[in-house]
């Protein structure tokens, strides 16, 4: 019995995920559009992760808010996510301001330590 071998090594490229560039100013119409694309992409990889490039979308504003949160909207119900790649500082504290959260490149989880940083231990404490 023989079949056709799929390209590639599907275990890697389940795990690798899409990368969507986002540049210059988007306006509402291409909204629905992107929105489109993460939900392609993630259903074309088997990835649950879309890693959005947002480094070249400009001045960051309620926009790009709107944007970011209807892209984090369409991945959830593809059963997937995003995740920012190179986002303006300004970009992150205004993400914060409107408490919206999502996970950035680089950076390490809330549930995880950084790496090389070691607890400290006080004379006295209890051996656990």
């Amino acid at each position: 019995m023989s079949y056709a071998r799929l390209p590639g090594l599907p275990i890697v490229d389940a795990m690798t995920p899409a990368v969507l560039v986002l540049a210059g100013p988007v306006t509402r119409e291409e909204v629905a559009g992107l929105c489109d694309d993460v939900r392609a992409r993630l259903e074309a990889t088997g990835a649950r992760v879309v890693v959005c490039d947002v480094g070249g979308l400009g001045p960051p504003g309620l926009g790009v808010v709107d944007l970011l949160a209807r892209l984090q909207l369409a991945a959830r119900r593809a059963g997937g996510r995003i995740r920012l790649r190179d986002p303006d500082p300004a970009l992150h504290a205004l993400l914060d301001l409107v408490g919206l959260r999502f996970e950035v490149e680089g950076e390490v989880e809330q549930r995880e330590p950084a790496l090389g940083v070691e607890e400290a231990v006080e004379p006295g404490d209890p051996a656990v």
